[in-house]
């Protein structure tokens, strides 16, 4: 097991080399051990936000991925998006020197305090954090440390460095990560198919989770949706406590009633907690899931001591974080949204979520990301388009993967088009925006949703909206 001591005066690790720095989670790890005291540099394929704002700190990073990078680092940390071909990897490896995933490397962070809580979950769980982060963001005499992945404007990013005991984070279940996390607070928000470029099947994945339920202490607690079947069979696995949070279950340590929504679509409901405390929530941001997320959040809060008081505070000030259903302005008067979902039931849900608030027509932009999960999921996401009028898809965004030209986008346009639903294929970021400009009218609203650029297609549509 890699331990990994977060006082460098005590640890025999001073300095910390990151292969693939710029990603969301790499970068707040990095930005983490650096605040901390550490020697921390890093590589990436090309700038981007969050290296931009790491050079600003003063860590160096270079550009372009080369074996020279590679000096006397203690300890090399790699993203899961780096192939064992890498030529900084294999340098690092050849060192003789510790070389660990950055799921080891979190894992290894989460067991230097008393209270570690990762939030896991097919879908949601960047957003949980972020509101659980909300919650201890308001609690007077705590001092957390949290990564999220996502930017939050009240931390000034994705990452924020305390010296309590209180550690949050996001438990990511790629590659098996969360096999490595060991938080005494564990929540589960759904398990879902996804990352078939490594699991074999859902039951794979389940499998995974419940490797994952063995790592809590006797003294920890599982925190699961019991609306979720998948989900909710994990508490066998789980060796301490169990808290679980429902719709409408009144066996649940926490449900939801007297559920109104505002114009805009924003829910008040009340919590009401299986020892009968009851609090009354009025959300500013929109869905029905983001009451879900309240709940998770709120049992995890409360296991953590915070008061109700507190909870209701953090909840009612979230206003979620960057790309989540993110308003990004105006094009020829039509409104543009910007989202992270790149699953079909993310955003079937988004759809759903913002549809009755659109008084013209409702535009999706979706640039699929990888070709593994476009290809095994591709009868799902030519399902997913019914909620708005036209359904403009992009080129695949590759990551990590190489083009086998196994699938294109376009088969995906003629799905939609087989289900009844409109879809139209435009190669680049610049085709959609002369597209749309075509269409548009003021009333109109257009949404541009994936994990890769998405948010960058938005950016080119207010740049342009004149």
């Amino acid at each position: 097991m890699f331990t990994f001591d977060m006082d460098p005066l005590r640890s025999q690790i001073k300095s910390i080399h990151f292969i693939g720095i710029g990603g969301t989670s790499m970068s707040g790890i990095a930005e983490l051990l650096f605040d901390k005291g550490f020697t921390v540099t890093g590589s990436d394929r090309e700038e981007g936000s969050y290296t931009h704002h790491l050079r600003k700190k003063g860590i160096p990073i270079v550009f372009g991925q080369k074996a020279e990078n590679i000096k006397d680092q203690d300890l090399f940390v790699y993203t899961d998006a780096i192939p064992e071909t890498n030529p900084e990897l294999i340098a690092a490896r050849a060192t003789g020197r510790p070389v660990v995933s950055r799921g080891r490397v979190l894992g290894a962070i989460m067991r230097n305090y008393a209270h570690s809580i990762a939030i896991s979950g097919a879908h949601g769980k960047s957003t949980t954090t972020s509101m659980m982060a909300e919650i201890l963001l308001s609690a007077e005499g705590e001092d957390p440390t949290i990564l999220i992945g996502g930017a939050l404007d009240e931390m000034g990013g994705n990452c924020r460095s305390g010296d309590g005991d209180i550690f949050l984070a996001e438990g990511c279940e790629y590659k098996g990560n969360i096999r490595f996390y060991f938080p005494s607070i564990a929540v589960i928000l759904n398990i879902d198919v996804d990352h078939l470029d490594y699991y074999k099947d859902l039951n794979d994945i389940i499998h995974t989770f419940e490797h994952y339920m063995e790592n809590i202490p006797q003294d920890g607690l599982a925190i699961l949706n019991m609306d979720d079947p998948n989900s909710r069979s994990l508490k066998d696995f789980v060796k301490g406590k169990v808290a679980f949070f429902s719709m409408d279950n009144h066996e649940a340590d926490v449900h939801v009633e007297n559920i109104v929504y505002t114009n805009l679509g924003q829910p008040a409901f009340t919590l009401v907690f299986k020892d009968g405390e009851c609090l009354d929530i009025q959300l500013g941001v929109l869905g029905d899931f983001n009451i879900r997320h309240a709940m998770a959040a709120s049992l995890a809060a409360r296991a953590a001591g915070l008061s109700f008081e507190t909870i209701k505070k953090g909840l009612e000030s979230y206003r979620s974080l960057h790309r989540r259903m993110e308003d990004m302005g105006s094009f020829r008067g039509a409104r543009v949204l910007t989202d992270y979902g790149h699953h079909p039931a993310e955003i079937q849900a988004t759809l759903e979520t913002i549809h009755p608030h659109v008084k013209g027509r409702f535009y999706c932009v979706f640039e699929p990301h990888t070709y593994s999960r476009t290809r095994t999921l591709m009868k799902d996401f030519a399902k997913t388009f019914s909620d708005c009028d036209e359904a403009i898809i992009t080129k695949i965004y590759g990551a990590r993967e190489v083009d086998d030209g196994s699938v294109r986008s376009e088969e995906l346009v003629d799905q939609v088009l087989a289900q009844g639903d409109r879809a139209v294929y435009q190669e680049t970021y610049q085709d959609v925006v002369d597209y749309l400009k075509t269409k548009v009218t003021p009333d109109d609203l257009i949404l541009t949703t994936g994990c890769g650029k998405a948010d960058e297609i938005a950016k080119l549509l207010v740049a342009q909206g004149e």
